[in-house]
């Protein structure tokens, strides 16, 4: 009997051995023991992240397609005697810098088929036994210079099918294990010890200056490094796409330098005019033109390639104006530095006689005649925390070559910025503008003056935090309504979203009754100069004294065809006050 009993314990025991418990594996994964250790095999299934209960004694862990998106700290720190873990074909996005923690006899490290961008070389401190690191398919666009030099003893990288355009000698020159055995001129490798190996195909490799140092480290690759592909192919430029790196040779890197065969040119108006730089730099430069900023309009910039280093770039400018005249500035820049090159456009000037006099000066944008018949009806159509939006509608008899300016300062200062628009422009948009303030913005043809009514003047609110100013916007109050260049009876330039004619006059008229009768009660004999609410009044007052007589004298105009320009002139400065939100 006892010997029978002695029998079941021995089986029962020999089977545990073989076939642990399952109360020791995880849910919807087999374990396995066999003279290396114990083994967890997760495969498709749905745990979304690391178990915090897998069991410490196991020695090799393979997780794959079950769904991972992270790496979190200290993931198997519990699992001390791990030596392999195997995570592929995962959606590993994120690695933490400490996710290796306590694992210390870890030799073979696999993250193939993940979306990792980058990967924290750091966290390879706590495994100083890592011997294979298996990287590829991953989206790895980045390799700095020390990655390798917390893995003293590792001889397999793979980092193949990733991201990798430019990379540095000097993460291979700072590896280890390879430092070590090139200074012993190779011998234990050909007396039985393993040569390091790496992969890099199948990378969009970048072949320009940049990476002169890695092709030139690829050609003298010998034992005891081996590459498993030796066959880099050149992605980029599309000078050398599809070469291999044995192929190409690459210079220097150099700061680029910008040069024009002609930098003062002197044209007639209406030509056609084209201006061009060369640039020549490694690697290939950023390129872009500075012109007269405050001039709008549109020029045709194209880019060809002379030779492996030298971009020539043209401006276009399509029937010159006199606005166009003045220094274009071609400029370069890549990572080593930047350069530039200006060229003058002067416009041939028209003599003062015909016999030979002086000759007379261009002004600086189109002129306009007095009488040049156009109709410009202008509006705030857009305000934002720092700034406003003009927006307006002119009808003229040309309107290809219809130029305008806009006049911003503050109210009664003599000093106004100037902005030239240039035809096809109906918006502009003005910035920085600063709390508290009274401005006045006038929209006016070519190079006109602005004359009284033909702008807009309004108050900025007062400064606000920013949190404030990230969900409010600007309390802007405005103060001229009517905004007359040139127009007919009727036409007004108003800050509402409907266009303006006699009903915006009849609207504020209303207003200003309305408004009259409150202050009538509520005025006190408080200051108002210097407050939002003094120049709301102040300028609601004079709306309502002259709106009936000014919009008798519109009526009476509008019978009188050719002179009604000249009335426009004289109106007198009319003012409503319209809140925008």
């Amino acid at each position: 009997m006892a010997a029978t009993v002695y029998s079941v314990l021995a089986i029962a025991l020999l089977f545990y051995r073989v076939t642990p418990g399952s109360t020791s594996c995880l849910p919807g994964c087999s374990c396995t023991s066999d003279n290396l250790g114990r083994s967890l095999l997760c495969m498709e299934t749905a745990m979304g992240r690391i178990p915090d209960n897998v069991p410490n004694d196991f020695s090799k862990i393979r997780i794959e397609n079950s769904h991972l998106t992270e790496l979190p700290r200290g993931s198997f720190s519990k699992v001390s005697a791990l030596a392999s873990l195997w995570l592929n074909f995962n959606e590993i996005t994120l690695m933490n810098i400490k996710s290796l923690d306590g694992l210390t006899h870890l030799t073979e490290l696999r993250l193939q088929g993940n979306k990792l961008r980058s990967v924290p070389w750091t966290a390879f401190q706590d495994t100083p036994n890592l011997k294979i690191l298996d990287l590829k398919h991953n989206r790895l666009d980045v390799l700095p210079e020390s990655a390798l030099r917390q893995l003293p003893g590792l001889t397999y990288l793979d980092l193949s099918f990733n991201q990798l355009t430019v990379i540095s000698r000097d993460v291979f020159l700072n590896w280890p294990l390879l430092n070590t055995q090139e200074r012993k001129g190779g011998k234990e490798a050909s007396s039985g010890e393993a040569n390091v190996v790496l992969a890099l195909h199948d990378n969009p490799w970048l072949c320009d200056c940049r990476l002169k140092g890695f092709v030139e480290f690829i050609r003298a690759v010998s034992p005891p490094l081996i590459l498993m592909n030796s066959y880099l192919m050149c992605t980029g430029p599309s000078s050398r796409a599809g070469r291999f790196f044995h192929e190409v040779g690459l210079k220097k890197c150099m700061k680029p330098e910008a040069s024009a065969s002609e930098t003062n040119m002197t044209v007639s108006l209406g030509d056609n005019v084209t201006l061009q730089c060369l640039v020549k730099a490694r690697p290939d430069p950023a390129i872009h033109w500075s012109y007269s900023l405050k001039i709008i309009r549109g020029f045709t910039v194209s880019e060809t390639r002379v030779d492996d280093e030298t971009i020539r770039s043209q401006l276009v400018i399509p029937s010159l104006h006199l606005a166009d005249r003045g220094v274009y500035t071609c400029f370069a820049n890549n990572f080593i530095g930047n350069s530039s090159v200006s060229v003058l456009v002067n416009i041939k000037s028209f003599n003062a006689s015909s016999s030979g006099g002086a000759a007379m000066s261009l002004p600086p944008f189109p002129l306009s005649s007095a009488d040049e018949n156009v109709y410009i009806d202008i509006r705030i159509s857009k305000q934002t925390v720092y700034g406003i939006t003009l927006e307006w509608y002119a009808a003229t008899e040309n309107p290809a070559e219809t130029w305008f300016t806009i006049h911003l300062g503050k109210y009664h200062s003599d000093k106004k910025e100037l902005t030239y628009i240039g035809p096809g422009i109906n918006t502009y948009s003005v910035n920085d503008l600063l709390p508290v303030t009274k401005y006045e913005v006038c929209v006016t043809l070519k190079n006109q003056m602005p004359r009284a009514g033909q702008c807009i003047v309004f108050v900025t609110g007062s400064d606000v935090s920013q949190l404030e100013q990230r969900e409010k916007l600007i309390h802007i109050i405005v103060i001229v309504c009517a905004m007359v260049l040139a127009v007919p009876v009727g036409m007004y330039a108003c800050t509402t979203d409907t266009r303006c004619k006699f009903s915006c006059m009849d609207r504020c008229t209303e207003q200003c009754k309305r408004r009259r009768r409150q202050e009538k009660t509520l005025r006190t004999n408080r200051e108002r100069q210097g407050t939002f609410d003094s120049l709301q009044a102040a300028s609601d007052e004079g709306l309502c004294g002259d709106s009936e007589e000014v919009m008798k004298k519109r009526s009476k105009s509008s019978d009188e065809k050719n002179n009604h320009r000249g009335k426009a002139q004289d109106l007198p400065e009319t003012t409503t006050g319209a809140k925008l939100y």
